[in-house]
């Protein structure tokens, strides 16, 4: 047990309204189920959520005694990905690897490898640093765990 405030629901962005402390996670860091988190006042408290969730910025904790934590989208080092963006899109994907899709460019965390690729690939490519907000998958809220969908491979 422990005696730091405790947060066991999460309150989805668009959702909750009202005065909240902050605290700014990178992509990684927004995914979890239990962890001590520092709220940007100073302030540690324990996240104790019933399942696994991937956080997005916008959305909150509630604390057992109603305070609420806004989770923010930490800045982390970036590559954006300017070119033939289907196709480019296409090659991210096929590695399943996060990406952000802008009207003009694709964004991924820095990845010398991915962006080798890419550049082969005829990508303009440009480091970048700031919040890390990527698509969410194609079968519901939050990350698509690689190849694990919940069925059969062949139960289409």
């Amino acid at each position: 047990m422990t005696d730091l405030p405790t947060a066991s629901t999460l309150l989805r962005r668009g959702h909750w309204t009202g005065p909240a402390d902050s605290c700014a996670l990178d992509y990684e860091g927004r995914f979890l189920r239990r962890r001590v988190l520092v709220m940007a006042s100073g302030l540690s408290f324990l996240v104790d959520l019933p399942q696994t969730a991937s956080l997005e910025a916008g959305d909150a904790l509630e604390l057992g005694d109603g305070r609420r934590v806004a989770i923010l989208a930490a800045p982390e080092p970036l590559c954006e990905a300017r070119g033939d963006l289907a196709r480019l899109a296409w090659h991210v994907g096929n590695r399943h690897t996060p990406c952000e899709i802008r009207p003009d460019c694709l964004v991924i965390r820095r990845d010398h490898v991915i962006a080798h690729m890419l550049a082969h690939l005829g990508a303009e490519l440009r480091d970048t640093t700031g919040p890390f907000a990527p698509e969410g998958g194609a079968y519901g809220h939050g990350r698509t765990h690689a190849h694990e969908h919940g069925h059969s491979a062949h139960a289409h």
